[in-house]
């Protein structure tokens, strides 16, 4: 005996025992006429007609869109066909859908999942459907219907209550089961069918015929429109439990990342998919056009014990129509592979060629000790939102993924990325407690995995901090060959080129990075450095703005609008845009800054002020030498600043790269000691 997930289909003829005691032989007419209709349907549906006892029904589909489509298109037949009969002739059913876990055994399902489906048809009054919570969020926003919640009902047999739905069928609603008139001459035959028995063995006949020749197969257009681009929408969480909300985003993650190894797949950045989580998602097409993408996928992530279930849908996304539609279920510890097959499923559907080592990538993918899994899904999510609390949860995440399955690459690379931030930071650890564990973790996830994207980018960044530029760049283009939608690699490769003032390459990696992410504020926001030294420095104001109508309340946009100012030398615009990211949720570098502005303006009271507010949030009593090195400059004491720049090169700070191209450091560009600083971080050419 095995178990799944899926969505079960129960129904009922309502008043049956009544029925039947009215008119045995006429119901069992009518009955056998009705259930010829309801079976080619399901099958229509791509469904699985399990089995009927008595006025009965049991059903399976691997998606609830099909089960509830399937459902709402049999009562609106019904109503037509009893439209022909007279009251006591007509026959009503009851459906119940619900989505969950049940047992196989042969051709037959048990268990809780097919009893919630069971009760909730119980609760559906004549021609209607009622619904369980997993299924509603499931298709709330994807069918043209209407609902009624009914509230918590506690049914027979079922410990906890069940949030219930009703599916209102008003034609006005919804063009689902509308399907062209049924000719005449087959509205005749059935209604004869319900009177002669003679006719209703045949039909028996029939249908067990037509069973047999109509397996459910996976929806597919005809002829699919060419697609070059594609975004994966949030996959929804049907576990039932908010705190898995970091299990569908991972899922949604892992299933981009692996579409973005298709070469031939313009694939839309996490970050920018995630602007459309939740309930009020606006419409596909509008979706699409924000992207710029030919079509999208949807779908939704539910785990049960130690079984995962991606279902997932393709669609045309201008023209909101559906091309394929499938689900997938695997043990935990092969969700990785899960992942794979269903990219490549979803690259099979729309013709993308893959090349000898993409199809090898999608096939070849390790199992994953499911506690490993699940803790580094976690890091990944607070490593989304890298605020000083949260670069420490993801730390303690990638840890603890490290220490429970030591051969999972993809938590050394975000372990990597997460002593890099941190260190940046210098919140939580200071850059020299950093930089050797940055180090140590990408070295390893390329030991473990050497076509891993993430691992070469996190190996990237460490050399552009120890200012191997050449290393570095070797790096990141490794990354993008391997995964060439991989946006956070372009950005970053970006920043490395625009540290040694290559410009114009910088630029064109910043504009690859946000086609590929066009809704991350953060990626919008690093695009400012190379217009700003490139003198655009309106347009880099510009890039922005947009970056804060994207996220209000990201302060590293504010921050540079800010910064931008003071590289164009408008110290008095500058201060109150840096005063605003200073008041946020900030690191000390946003204050570090503000001081240098005060001392460049003449305000060396308040430049004094923030120069001991930097030492009250220093780490473990080490305040960062560069975020004292300019406010000193600032100030104009260039010995102070010249000292704090060398200690902060000694202490391995990130913000060393900024040397060559900032143009606060013109006035020390003379000093032999900053000559002698720029040689030993190799940006002196």
């Amino acid at each position: 005996m095995e178990r799944k997930l899926t969505a079960i289909l129960c129904g009922d003829v309502y008043g049956y025992s009544r029925l039947m005691g009215d008119n045995d032989e006429a119901t069992l007419r009518t009955l056998t006429a009705y259930r010829q209709l309801v079976d080619t349907q399901i099958a229509r549906h791509h469904g699985r007609f399990v089995n009927s006892v008595g006025d009965s029904i049991l059903a399976e589909f691997a998606s609830v869109i099909d089960a509830v489509t399937c459902a709402v298109a049999i009562q609106r037949r019904l109503k037509v066909e009893n439209a022909e009969l007279n009251e006591t002739r007509r026959m009503e059913f009851r459906f119940g859908v619900n989505l969950g876990d049940v047992m196989v055994e042969g051709e037959q399902i048990y268990g809780d999942g097919v009893n919630v489906a069971a009760r909730l048809e119980s609760l559906a009054t004549p021609g209607g459907i009622c619904i369980s919570r997993t299924v509603h969020e499931n298709i709330r926003s994807k069918l043209p219907l209407a609902f009624e919640d009914l509230g918590d009902q506690t049914v027979k047999n079922i410990a906890e209550p069940v949030r219930t739905f009703r599916v209102l069928l008003d034609p006005a609603d919804s063009s689902i089961g509308m399907e062209p008139p049924i000719p005449t001459s087959r509205k005749k035959s059935l209604v004869a069918l319900a009177g002669a028995g003679v006719i209703a063995l045949a039909a028996l006949a029939y249908l067990a015929t037509n069973r047999r020749s109509s397996a459910p197969e996976t929806f597919s257009a005809s002829t699919p429109r060419v697609i070059h681009s594609i975004a994966v929408l949030p996959l929804d969480n049907y576990s039932g439990d908010p705190n898995q909300e970091y299990f569908a985003d991972g899922m949604t993650d892992e299933l981009t990342t692996d579409l973005a190894k298709i070469s031939a797949l313009r694939v839309i950045s996490r970050s920018s998919v995630m602007q459309f989580k939740g309930e009020h998602r606006r419409p596909v097409p509008e979706i699409a056009k924000t992207l710029n993408v030919d079509a999208v996928v949807e779908g939704s992530v539910l785990r049960s014990g130690d079984k995962v279930r991606i279902s997932a849908q393709l669609i045309d996304a201008p023209a909101d129509k559906h091309l394929w539609a499938k689900s997938f279920e695997r043990d935990s510890r092969d969700v990785l592979a899960m992942q794979d097959e269903l990219a490549a499923a979803i690259a099979k559907e729309i013709n993308v060629q893959l090349t000898p080592t993409e199809q090898s990538r999608l096939t070849s993918a390790p199992t994953v000790i499911p506690a490993a899994h699940d803790a580094y899904l976690k890091g990944r999510y607070f490593f989304s939102h890298p605020s000083d609390e949260n670069l420490k949860k993801a730390i303690a995440q990638f840890d603890e993924a490290v220490r429970l399955d030591p051969n999972f690459a993809p938590a050394y690379s975000g372990l990597s990325d997460a002593y890099l931030w941190a260190g940046f930071n210098e919140g939580v650890l200071t850059s020299a407690e950093a930089m050797p564990e940055a180090r140590a973790t990408a070295e390893k996830a390329l030991q473990l995995d050497d076509t891993s994207a993430e691992a070469h980018t996190s190996l990237g960044m460490f050399r552009e901090y120890e200012f191997d530029w050449a290393g570095c760049e070797s790096e990141f283009r490794r990354a993008i060959a391997l995964n060439p939608n991989y946006a956070f690699a372009h950005d970053q490769f970006a920043l490395a080129l625009v540290w040694q003032g290559r410009l114009d390459e910088g630029a064109a990696e910043s504009r690859r990075a946000v086609e590929l992410d066009p809704l991350s504020p953060e990626i919008a926001t690093d695009m400012a450095y190379a217009l700003a030294w490139q003198g655009k420095f309106d347009a880099a104001k510009e890039q922005e703005r947009i970056s804060l109508s994207l996220d209000p309340t990201l302060y590293y946009a504010q921050f540079v609008i800010g910064w931008i100012d003071v590289e164009a030398g408008k110290l008095d615009e500058a201060i109150p845009e840096l005063q605003k990211a200073a008041a946020m949720e900030s690191p000390a570098w946003v204050a570090a800054w503000l001081g240098y502005a005060y001392g460049a303006s003449g305000d060396r009271v308040k430049a004094l002020a923030m120069i001991e507010e930097l030492k009250h949030k220093a780490v473990h009593g080490f305040a960062p030498p560069f975020n004292l090195a300019i406010v000193y400059l600032g100030m104009g004491d260039h010995e102070r600043a010249l000292d704090g720049l060398e200690t902060a090169y000694a202490a391995n700070s990130q913000w060393v790269a900024l040397l060559k191209m900032d143009r606060i450091f013109d006035p020390l560009r003379s000093e032999p000691r900053f000559i002698a600083l720029l040689k030993k971080v190799h940006l002196d050419k």
